[in-house]
């Protein structure tokens, strides 16, 4: 397993309790503490080097491979920096030691999982052994405190609906790219060329990747745990969004209004259409802007010769990120608010199980525990829908 560290000493050694309590005990452990070598000579971030000088005295101690990339002259230059990078590095260095039948499982410092996990990951595996990887489900638990736990609700709630809403118009790029979630197999990733470092979301270029090479699952019997802490060592995701959202700013992380994700479906039901003629699409508008080209179809048509490959380089066209830049892009165009957003999604999707309390529902008042029975609730619907697509793929792996 691939672990990236920095400035983990208050959570690593609960990690790497969990790796020791498995009943799977067939792996190896390969641990990456970093941080640009600069900061040794930086007093606002000297503290983190020496947190990490102490954290590689401390894995000296224990049964795991170390990657040192933190102390005085090997840590990262001034270009090549951040956990996209850890991850690379480890990935590659466990791709080397590794066997083609062997499976790399990412993972972060401060994330945990039950003892059955690793097990249940082979299990996973050897159901489907033509699957490319698996995006393992999630679950963030309660602290009991206000200061973690609303933001960490409302961000949970961000992520599902919107991978809910991807699952409903049945895009392939329906999964949440969480780095500490990722399992791959050896030839696979040797096969798409590894990894591609960036400085934070290299998880979700992974996934891309991946997704664009094969099967994703997302569906297994045990889930992993993150952390709900407020952390930058990242310049985007749970840590980032956590401190932005305890101050009240959401805005890097609406909750699209449904309607656009109907605009996607609607593009998705023209592609077989489209194979044989140009016709106009919801998304054309964004299309043109985005790849500069009046008609992308056009190109896509010439380079492939039967309806199914033509699908499948749409989909590879607008992929995971064109979604977002859509959604984006888009957003702004329609006048609803967050609140009004889910009710709609609800209503819509789930109109039977609407809550009454939702009535004049608002975020930054509703009570914790009504945002974690709006978490739990999507988190099911959400796990129903990531069962029946691995039991559709294990029955027909090829589809």
């Amino acid at each position: 397993m691939a672990i990236p560290a920095m400035n983990e000493g208050d959570y690593l050694d609960a990690c790497l309790e969990a790796i020791d309590s498995q009943t799977y005990k067939n792996y190896e452990v390969f641990i990456c503490v970093n941080q640009p070598d600069a900061w040794w000579h930086n007093e606002t971030k000297k503290n983190v080097c020496i947190a990490n000088e102490q954290t590689i005295k401390a894995l000296q101690k224990r049964t795991c491979h170390v990657i040192d990339k933190s102390s005085k002259g090997c840590g990262w230059d001034d270009k090549r920096y951040g956990v996209g990078w850890a991850r690379k590095v480890l990935m590659d260095t466990v791709n080397r030691a590794a066997k083609e039948t062997d499976i790399i499982l990412s993972l972060d410092a401060d994330t945990l999982f039950d003892a059955f996990y690793f097990s249940s990951i082979i299990e996973v595996f050897r159901q489907a052994p033509q699957a490319t990887a698996l995006s393992n489900p999630y679950y963030h638990k309660l602290t009991g405190i206000e200061k973690y736990d609303r933001p960490m609700l409302r961000y949970e709630i961000y992520m599902r609906y919107y991978a809910l809403n991807l699952w409903h118009i049945q895009s392939p790029y329906a999964f949440t790219a969480l780095g500490s979630a990722i399992a791959v197999s050896v030839s696979v990733y040797r096969k798409i060329g590894g990894i591609t470092p960036k400085k934070s979301g290299e998880d979700f270029y992974f996934l891309q990747k991946l997704r664009k090479f094969g099967h994703i699952l997302t569906w297994n019997t045990r889930r992993v745990y993150p952390s709900s802490r407020f952390s930058d060592r990242v310049f985007f995701g749970t840590g980032p969004a956590l401190i932005k959202g305890h101050k009240g700013i959401w805005d890097s992380y609406p909750l699209y209004p449904r309607q656009l994700f109907d605009h996607l479906a609607k593009t998705y039901e023209l592609f077989i259409p489209l194979y044989n003629k140009n016709i106009p699409t919801p998304i054309d508008g964004f299309l043109e802007k985005q790849f500069g080209n009046k008609n992308i179809w056009n190109q896509l048509r010439s380079n492939t010769n039967t309806s199914y490959a033509f699908v499948k380089a749409c989909h590879q066209k607008i992929d995971g990120l064109r979604i977002l830049q859509y959604l984006k892009s888009s957003h702004k165009n329609i006048c609803m608010s967050d609140e009004e957003a889910l009710i709609d999604f609800l209503n819509n999707y789930y109109p039977d199980t609407i809550q009454k309390a939702l009535h004049n529902f608002c975020f930054s008042t509703a009570p914790v525990s009504l945002l974690n029975s709006i978490r739990n609730f999507l988190a099911e619907k959400e796990a129903l829908f990531q069962k029946k697509n691995f039991d559709a793929y294990v029955k027909t792996p090829n589809t």
